[in-house]
């Protein structure tokens, strides 16, 4: 895919879907932020699930950590890795209160700090409940999970064997970074979960299906 391809693959995603944001119930950088850190290997619909059960019960970081471990895996029960979760959400809400005044760190280092928080999670935060372009150090950044992974290299947009070479290769190739870096992420991982998905891509149905490098490999 050459960078005319990029261009317009980018514009098509979004005339598609201008205004796109994450799939996560959030009302509060908090909340994203146990969102995110809840998600990791699950679905945004179980996590939806869980947490419409628990914010509004507890939405805060004291409020979370008066649950207590026990007490939150009555709530995430239902989500994969919850008993590890469990553990990282109390501890990330201790620290919060203790380390950050109870309010979610607008900084990578900071973030990535939290029990439960790597590279893509604080990149999400950063973004979506911040909305950040670039980092404290002024570099441009992408979160980028399976499904970005997937449309990345299938596509031809960004080619990288891991996450973090493919993030370095989107920002690379993305052309125009002010006008498309915020809505990247959103618009890539939501044509992974419904048009490119991983076993049988929805080739026929794709709006960048002529942009493409996958399409020739499909017959």
């Amino acid at each position: 895919m050459n960078k005319h391809k990029r261009l317009e693959m980018l514009t098509r995603l979004r005339d598609a879907n201008p205004q796109p944001t994450t799939e996560l119930n959030y009302s509060s950088p908090f909340e994203l932020l146990i969102a995110v850190i809840l998600s990791a290997q699950s679905t945004d619909v179980g996590v939806n699930k869980a947490t419409d059960k628990l914010y509004p019960v507890a939405n805060t970081p004291q409020a979370i950590y008066a649950l207590g471990v026990d007490g939150l895996k009555t709530y995430i029960k239902t989500i994969g890795l919850f008993n590890a979760k469990a553990e990282n959400v109390i501890k990330t809400c201790g620290m919060l209160i203790n380390l950050h005044e109870s309010m979610v760190p607008q900084n990578r280092e900071a973030l990535e700090a939290l029990p439960g928080v790597g590279r893509k999670t604080a990149n999400v935060v950063l973004n979506t409940a911040f909305g950040w372009l670039k980092d404290n150090e002024g570099r441009y950044f992408i979160a980028v999970d399976t499904h970005i992974q997937r449309v990345a290299n299938r596509s031809g947009y960004a080619k990288g064997k891991t996450v973090e070479e493919t993030e370095q290769a989107i920002i690379k190739n993305t052309p125009n970074k002010t006008e498309f870096m915020y809505d990247l992420h959103h618009w890539l991982i939501l044509h992974g979960r419904y048009t490119c998905i991983a076993r049988k891509p929805r080739c026929g149905s794709c709006i960048i299906e002529d942009l493409c490098d996958y399409k020739d490999k499909t017959e």
